[in-house]
């Protein structure tokens, strides 16, 4: 079993309703076991065309699958909760899951780079994780914590997930 965290996020439509469909959506895939989520929270979009804000969360889970077939399996939550593959890059989205961490593995193609390459300079992505997983560090020992002060965007806590 391998422990992954998972960056969740919306700003279309139902924005709190879709991160919370693709929660229950990893709850109930066999080979994953989800150990925690963090909160919501309403962020302000990093990068991309103006567009209204996300709702956030990042769950902690264990699984069976190993990192390419849990890659596969976030695009096809994404897939069945709406998410057309022509979308904008970082373009206005139905639901986003983003692997964020596997393990310690490092992994580097052309479609999946864990730890994902942008996670430590986003608040989004920073202030649930460490409200998951308090203290942890990337694949090399460094603390997320410490990254926090210098990331990007506005973090508004909502309530519960």
């Amino acid at each position: 079993m391998a422990l992954a965290h998972i960056g969740i996020g919306s700003n279309v439509g139902d924005r709190q309703g879709f991160v919370r469909r693709a929660v229950q959506e990893l709850r109930t895939t066999e080979g994953i076991e989800v150990l925690g989520a963090s909160s919501l929270y309403e962020t302000s979009p990093v990068g991309g065309p103006p567009q209204r804000s996300f709702v956030n969360a990042v769950v902690k889970l264990e699984t069976s699958l190993d990192a390419r077939a849990l890659f596969e399996t976030l695009k096809e939550i994404e897939r069945r909760l709406g998410r057309a593959s022509e979308e904008m890059r970082w373009g206005p989205r139905v639901a986003d899951l983003d692997l964020l961490l596997f393990g310690d593995e490092k992994v580097s193609e052309p479609d999946l780079e864990i730890p994902h390459p942008r996670m430590g300079t986003r608040r989004f992505v920073l202030v649930p994780l460490l409200e998951v997983s308090p203290g942890i560090t990337d694949p090399w020992g460094a603390p997320y914590a410490d990254l926090l002060d210098e990331a990007e965007g506005i973090v508004e806590p909502l309530g519960d997930l």
